[in-house]
């Protein structure tokens, strides 16, 4: 028998739910962007942070019991929450910092995805849902989690993964399943040199979103047996969902357009280039990511900051931004932006040009400078006449350029005190 799946039942399945968000990890191959934050607290988008999209969504699918785990380089992601996240939890509704607090016997940091979740056992059960969501906070996306738990609990699943197609050759970067016809996982590898293909499409794998349904007690049990191994990496994807696919049921949920049926945006920004490319999709014209859906906002705290301002220079030249998006307190002083993301507090001064650059918070391009497909850290100061991604030879003797060819520059490479990161 199928569920009825009308929003006031899903809304009900919500409610039971406690979502457990991983925002611990240290992101080191978004190399000198994560040397001091967190990766799911980098600037994304032009005014959020990669942890406001699994917020968001929590917030949107009517989830209002959120934990967030953290540990590594952690303070500028709980400065954040602390400020934006705030609900109010004498109405049962939290967003909940839960840090790395060595509770165990044997005290230790998390070692791995599952240990971070059996560290915390005493915490769920004192929320006591029936189910647990297991989220990732560094992925950028726009999903109704919802439907992912209906699915779950209509399938008599024990748990079920969110996964979406990926290209064969990005599939190595990350769990690949293999289902039945009704969507059972018979088979989960951990980031295969040689992904297996969907049936049917040679070219696409079917990758775990690192997203999964438990059921409570389920899910302790696992854990707990999971602890009890001494060869375990602690590890969800390594060690936890293959144990479960052998023996129990495992489904998955294929994450898709709930209008068109087509593959839904999902982004693993976890490289310089993926995080690149991923912001300047933004500029275009009318991209797959809409960050100006009302039906489905992506909240987040937000500074009280003037508008941005476009100005002439001394010398009557305008300030200008060409199919770019800019934040609240940009000025743009007889300046030419083009296919740029800008974030707030930048200023862009006489004579400069910045074309298909991201720029990310309180940065200033002063006068002269040419700076092109480059990501510019937080805080920096370019100096007047700096001339950034046009020869790759050169840039590499200065900053970090990478395998896409992207130009990442940060206070420290300009030879400057590194700002407070915020």
């Amino acid at each position: 028998m199928f569920l009825d799946h009308n929003p006031r039942f899903v809304s009900r399945l919500t409610r039971e739910t406690l979502a457990l968000i991983m925002a611990g990890g240290r992101g080191g191959r978004l190399s000198s962007l994560t040397d001091w934050r967190t990766k799911p607290a980098i600037p994304f988008g032009g005014k959020f942070r990669l942890i406001d999209f699994p917020l968001s969504n929590c917030i949107n699918s009517g989830i209002r019991r959120v934990g967030i785990l953290t540990q590594y380089k952690a303070h500028s992601l709980i400065q954040h929450v602390q400020r934006g996240w705030g609900l109010r939890g004498e109405f049962g509704e939290f967003v909940e910092l839960i840090p790395a607090q060595q509770r165990m016997d044997k005290p230790l940091w998390y070692t791995g995805t599952a240990d971070s979740v059996y560290q915390n056992i005493d915490i769920i059960k004192a929320h006591d849902p029936s189910y647990v969501l297991i989220l990732a906070g560094d992925h950028v996306y726009k999903m109704d989690y919802g439907a992912m738990i209906a699915r779950h609990v209509e399938a008599g699943a024990d748990v079920t993964v969110g996964c979406v197609q990926v290209d064969r050759e990005q599939a190595r970067a990350f769990g690949v399943m293999s289902v039945e016809e009704h969507g059972r996982v018979t088979a989960l590898t951990e980031k295969p040199q040689e992904p297996e293909p969907m049936p049917g499409n040679p070219d696409a794998a079917l990758a775990s979103m690192g997203i999964y349904v438990f059921n409570r007690d389920y899910l302790f049990r696992m854990l707990r047996e999971d602890a009890e191994d001494f060869t375990s990496s602690r590890d969800f994807g390594r060690d936890v969902l293959p144990k479960a696919i052998e023996r129990d049921h495992v489904q998955a949920f294929p994450f898709s357009d709930p209008v068109t049926g087509k593959q839904a945006y999902w982004r693993d920004v976890g490289t310089v280039d993926a995080f690149y490319q991923a912001n300047r999709e933004l500029v275009e014209a009318d991209p797959e990511l809409d960050l100006y859906d009302d039906a489905w906002p992506i909240w987040t705290y937000q500074a009280q900051l003037p508008p941005a301002k476009f100005i002439h220079d001394a010398a009557g030249n305008a300030g200008t931004a060409d199919n770019s998006m800019v934040s609240g307190g940009n000025i743009i002083a007889g300046a030419a932006v083009r296919r740029s993301v800008l974030f707030s507090r930048v200023r862009v001064e006489a004579g400069a040009e910045v074309e298909e650059a991201v720029i990310l918070p309180r940065v200033t391009v002063e006068g002269g400078c040419r700076v092109r497909h480059a990501v510019i850290d937080e805080g920096c100061s370019i100096p007047a006449g700096t001339v950034i991604g046009e020869d790759p030879a050169r840039d590499r003797e200065r900053f970090h350029v990478t395998p896409g060819g992207v130009v990442l520059v940060t206070a420290e490479m300009l030879g400057q005190e590194v700002a407070h990161v915020r």
